[in-house]
């Protein structure tokens, strides 16, 4: 629980620089709580990198180039791709860099070029490979390739961007909705609370999985209709916690002090309830962050999610579904799945233990 609605009662009467100092205690307080959970530190520290990496994907895993030099020219392909006539080609198509001859090119004297650590990006296809398609691990391709001959390091690299982007979205607007409506619920009580309930109760119940059938064959599948189609659901459980909060927090000594003040509803509830009703808010972020990833990779696993041409983590277990002899399409799919569970997991513990203050 937060530290302190206890001191909140004085906070509502102190001046503003001493409501600001004391949040600011109650915020290192839980980040020391948080720093001595070593396996929930760590985890945290291991997810900002795999996010970092995966978000400078193109940098890490890219058929193109960083920087090339031909014939005294400077080139930079992993930002615009030159046409071939301008590296001794005959047609003023996009370059393919594993082409032979382009190979060759740079072979030359004077000529060189710096890949990326995989030479290969998402949607690249190496059509001057001897092996049939799904290639196993080898020199060319660490982790092997697919059924449609792209590179399976690189596939794992941009959907797990994909996921994880979506899954930050996903949360952040379920918070905020789930938040917004805990808040009128609990706050205001009375038919209000009633009201949203029954709604609460009555769109729970519709079908969530039909709905995206549904609107999977109206439209076009997107990462935006998918966003908003699944925040209609994703705010409802959180919004359940922080109603209990506000409904414990509006009768404590600190809140009737603020209105003795003559603060106005709308302030009451941002500078005082609100902080003091974060912490299921926190606590549930990475296990939400959890459960949206699990969600698109079931609606991609089925067919209803991203376009073909996205990379997608879903779409790599249904590839290996499809072809179970090919283990290196399934094993690092579930491997990478199974890890990022694992430290949103152990993320979401430590938070937990570090805004209990009985643990403290």
């Amino acid at each position: 629980m937060p530290d302190a609605p206890a001191g909140a009662a004085d906070a509502a009467a102190a001046p503003a620089p001493a409501a600001a100092q004391a949040s600011r205690s109650r915020n290192q307080r839980a980040w020391a709580r948080f720093k001595r959970n070593r396996v929930g530190y760590v985890s945290l520290w291991l997810f900002i990198a795999m996010l970092v990496v995966s978000t400078l994907a193109e940098l890490v895993s890219n058929d193109r180039p960083l920087v090339a030099k031909y014939e005294g020219r400077w080139f930079f392909p992993v930002l615009s791709n030159p046409p071939e006539t301008a590296l001794g080609g005959d047609f003023a198509t996009p370059t393919d860099w594993k082409d032979p001859f382009i190979a060759a090119q740079f072979d030359k004297p004077g000529n060189w070029r710096l890949g990326t650590v995989n030479p290969h990006s998402a949607t690249s296809t190496d059509y001057f490979s001897r092996q049939p398609d799904p290639a196993p691990p080898g020199a060319r391709n660490v982790l092997g390739t697919d059924s449609q001959g792209r590179d399976m390091l690189a596939r794992l690299l941009y959907g797990f961007r994909v996921s994880i982007w979506f899954a930050l979205a996903l949360t952040f607007v379920g918070t905020v909705l789930g938040v917004l409506a805990g808040a009128m619920q609990g706050y205001f009580g009375g038919k209000l609370d009633l009201t949203l309930q029954r709604v609460i109760e009555v769109w729970g119940a519709v079908p969530e999985l039909y709905l995206l059938i549904i609107f999977a064959s109206i439209f076009e599948p997107s990462l935006l209709l998918l966003l908003i189609l699944l925040s209609l659901w994703g705010w409802m459980g959180l919004s359940d916690y922080v109603r209990a909060e506000f409904l414990r927090n509006r009768s404590l000594d600190f809140v009737k002090a603020a209105r003795a003040l003559g603060l106005t509803n709308r302030q009451i509830i941002f500078r005082h309830v609100l902080p003091n009703s974060l912490t299921p808010v926190i606590t549930f972020l990475p296990f939400r962050m959890s459960a949206a990833i699990l969600a698109l990779t079931s609606l991609d696993f089925l067919g209803l999610g991203v376009p073909p041409t996205v990379p997608s983590l879903g779409e790599l277990l249904n590839q290996g579904k499809a072809n179970l002899d090919a283990w290196w399409i399934i094993v690092p799919t579930f491997i990478l799945l199974a890890l990022t569970m694992l430290l949103l997991t152990f993320i979401g513990d430590a938070l937990r233990d570090a805004f209990d203050t009985r643990k403290s």
